[in-house]
């Protein structure tokens, strides 16, 4: 049986999940939700090894979309719509590919069911050669991860997985800083996350996949395997985006999903 998965909920109506990113968290699909929760339940997740949910040797799709059912099962949803961005996305794949029969709807932001070729290494290299017993502030630890990632907004969205830790678990001269992240089990687990969901036979139900213009995480050649598996699916794009399509243009995303949705 696996572990709840640590959540928040908001709103009440028809229930809605939300799947955040590789090293994101439930916060980080905040600003959907906030409009979302005008007229729907919405449940937003911390996948295992992320965020304040359980940390895990293990990681893989079957094991999350395990882990995603058995929070259904705890708070009662015979069915949800689903909403997954990148890794999430991936999640809310294999969960409508392994159980059909608890998804009303499904949305994919910007990721394909494929596998993709490893993206992620200068990430993990930067936060496996932060020393933290060396960064006193949330800024010493920013300066070493410049040394492997020159984006200071990816920097900072890695640096919200940064959490203090409470004085009482503090040893005299150790570190003042811990990652939330399961560092450890996630690079060792990588393979299995950059892999496809797997998939017995596909699911029928409506999918809607949501691309950002100007990133290159779904392509034209990915189109005959989305329409192998998810033979409903159609595909909008969100013009001026990258891969934070839901966070560079927000209302644009919220409104193409709540047509979805409705529709």
């Amino acid at each position: 049986m696996s572990k709840i998965l640590n959540h928040r909920i908001t709103g009440e109506g028809a229930p809605l999940i939300l799947l955040h990113g590789l090293f994101g968290a439930l916060e980080n699909l905040g600003a959907i939700a906030r409009q979302f929760q005008k007229e729907r339940q919405v449940h937003a997740l911390d996948l295992r090894n992320h965020g304040s949910s359980f940390h895990a040797d293990t990681m893989d799709y079957r094991s999350m979309a395990a882990d995603v059912l058995a929070y259904m099962d705890e708070q009662g949803l015979a069915k949800a719509c689903l909403l997954g961005h990148s890794m999430g996305g991936k999640v809310a794949m294999q969960i409508a590919l392994q159980a059909p029969e608890r998804v009303e709807k499904l949305i994919v932001a910007d990721i394909a069911p494929i596998s993709y070729k490893p993206r992620h290494d200068a990430i993990l290299e930067g936060l496996k050669q932060t020393d933290l017993t060396a960064a006193r502030s949330r800024r010493d630890a920013d300066k070493q991860l410049a040394e492997f990632i020159d984006a200071p907004g990816v920097r900072q969205f890695l640096l919200m997985n940064l959490e203090r830790i409470p004085q009482e678990e503090q040893s005299s001269g150790g570190a003042v800083y811990r990652w939330r992240l399961n560092l450890k089990a996630i690079d060792a687990c990588y393979t299995n996350l950059a892999a496809a969901p797997e998939a017995d036979a596909p699911y029928m139900g409506p999918v809607l996949f949501l691309k950002g213009a100007e990133s290159a995480y779904i392509q034209e050649k990915h189109r005959e395997e989305i329409d192998r598996l998810f033979p409903s699916a159609q595909l909008q794009v969100i013009e001026g985006t990258g891969h934070w399509l839901h966070a560079e243009e927000t209302d644009t995303f919220v409104a193409l999903c709540q047509q979805f949705l409705d529709g």
